[in-house]
């Protein structure tokens, strides 16, 4: 098999052909040389993928396209990582343009640290409608971040488990998220052994987000570190029916619950666990305390309460 310098992965269930074709077009102004380089398009058991036509003619020269069967973002990301020829993976969502240089920056900030096992950067909004000034509170779900021009580096977590782990708030997110490919086969490694991560991360329709965390926490319990780099930069293509107040309530309650979970499982849940059966009561009070009835944003928000909830009354354990 060829050594190459990165993978750039693109797991994809029924993308939208313009988008896709913008993530390809992205890829093909790469400035780092197309030999040093792969991209793997991963065709996640989609049902109506977008004719050749709609996005081929912008698809970089080191284009491969592979199918994977199980249904979920998990099962794509790993069918990727299997068939990775790079030393470095960049999980590139079907709905990113990465800069230019974003490949080559991957492959230098990798160069200086040999203990680096994740790196992300700033993920930019580029709108199809611009969002209301209500919604600001609520653009995080949607994986977008500008964290400033500081470099923010997290160490691994403490061999011998004396205090509760904290999970970065830098640390990168799924969208251009590079992986060490070590690091990747130690979170694949980690998956197969587990399967119940495989549940934490998109699954068709359902909105569940909590792979990007697993990874995360996965790595620096191996001792890896993992980083937010400025100079990589991506645009997020956010299309109107993300910023609608129904998606955005549904998102906040998988992410609240799919969070709770993945601490839990690392062990760094700070909430204690709660019965199932107090979920409902719990939820009923939330709705009154955000009075989720009056406006789109107390109900986004009772949303992530009762996500949170089912997280606290459903924590799974090592």
């Amino acid at each position: 098999m060829t050594t190459l310098a990165v993978s750039a992965v693109i797991p994809a269930h029924n993308p939208n052909g313009g988008r896709l074709r913008a993530t390809l077009g992205g890829l093909r102004k790469q400035s780092l040389p197309p030999e040093n380089w792969e991209t793997l398009l991963v065709d996640n058991a989609s049902s109506a993928f977008p004719p050749k036509g709609e996005w081929a003619e912008a698809a970089p020269a080191n284009l491969r396209v592979i199918a994977e069967p199980k249904l979920g973002l998990t099962s794509a990301r790993l069918a990727g990582i299997r068939a990775a020829q790079g030393t470095i993976i960049v999980m590139v969502d079907d709905d990113n343009v990465l800069d230019p240089n974003y490949l080559a920056e991957v492959v230098r900030i990798f160069s200086l640290d040999g203990r680096l096992g994740a790196a992300g950067g700033k993920s930019l909004p580029v709108f199809e409608s611009s969002p209301a000034p209500w919604q600001g509170e609520f653009l995080s779900l949607l994986a977008l971040r500008d964290l400033g021009e500081s470099e923010l580096v997290a160490r691994s977590f403490r061999p011998d488990g004396a205090t509760l782990n904290e999970y970065p708030p830098f640390a990168p997110v799924g969208a251009g998220m590079a992986l060490r490919r070590e690091a990747a086969l130690a979170w694949m490694d980690a998956v197969d052994r587990d399967p119940r991560r495989s549940r934490f991360d998109r699954s068709g329709l359902d909105l569940v987000s909590g792979g990007d965390n697993d990874i995360v926490m996965t790595l620096l319990e191996q001792g890896w570190t993992v980083g937010y780099f400025p100079t990589l930069s991506l645009g997020h293509l956010i299309p109107a029916a993300r910023l609608d107040p129904g998606y955005l309530a549904r998102l906040n309650r998988a992410i609240q619950r799919s969070w709770v979970q993945v601490l839990g499982l690392h062990g760094a849940n700070p909430w204690p666990g709660i019965a199932r059966w107090t979920v409902p009561l719990r939820q009923v009070k939330a709705y009154f305390v955000h009075k989720a009835w009056q406006t789109p944003v107390g109900r986004i928000r009772w949303q992530g309460a009762c996500g949170h909830f089912e997280g606290r009354a459903s924590v799974p354990r090592c």
